[in-house]
């Protein structure tokens, strides 16, 4: 398991995605490039852990930049009054290389408890000496939750965006100092 410390993420070497179902039928996926935040990994151990992420909501990027712009507007993330999303952990619990994280995520202003399912990758020195830590993680949340309620019905029953929304987190940690 990672060894006790202070992590960064590395936003050149994680991603953070999501994923919806579009008219019922298709899935869409996104990614958001700005990404940012810190784990703190004391002595006593993982358990004690404390996760701290910050996504900038206009980084947003579903490969098309119409759809973007309204994933910007207020009928999604809200990005000019809502610039980040943040991930605060409550607590953390390991079992082998299978950790939950528990927190706190702020999508438009709203905070609601989410758990992340996370899986540790593996710790190492990369060829310019420094120590990186590796974890994928996954959550599902419902965007109305969040205030994100956007949508339009379709004439064939259905509507255009899911409610159910699936987050993936595949993030590299640079040890600090």
């Amino acid at each position: 398991m990672i060894s006790s410390g202070t992590w960064a993420i590395d936003a050149s070497h994680s991603s953070v995605e999501f994923s919806v179902k579009h008219m019922m039928i298709s899935t869409v996926k996104g990614r958001f490039s700005g990404v940012s935040g810190t784990v703190i990994v004391p002595e006593r151990g993982v358990d004690h852990a404390s996760v701290e992420v910050a996504i900038d909501a206009s980084t947003v990027d579903t490969r098309d930049e119409k759809r973007d712009e309204h994933l910007r507007s207020n009928d999604f993330f809200g990005a000019g009054d809502h610039p980040q999303i943040v991930f605060r952990s409550t607590s953390v619990s390991a079992k082998g290389e299978d950790v939950k994280v528990a927190g706190d995520l702020t999508i438009r202003g709203v905070t609601l408890p989410v758990v992340l399912d996370a899986e540790f990758g593996g710790e190492g020195v990369n060829p310019w000496g420094m120590t990186v830590a590796g974890f994928n993680a996954r959550a599902k949340i419902n965007r109305e939750d969040f205030g994100v309620t956007w949508n339009a019905a379709l004439e064939t029953g259905g509507v255009i965006v899911s409610n159910e929304v699936k987050i993936n987190l595949d993030i590299e940690l640079i040890k600090q100092g």
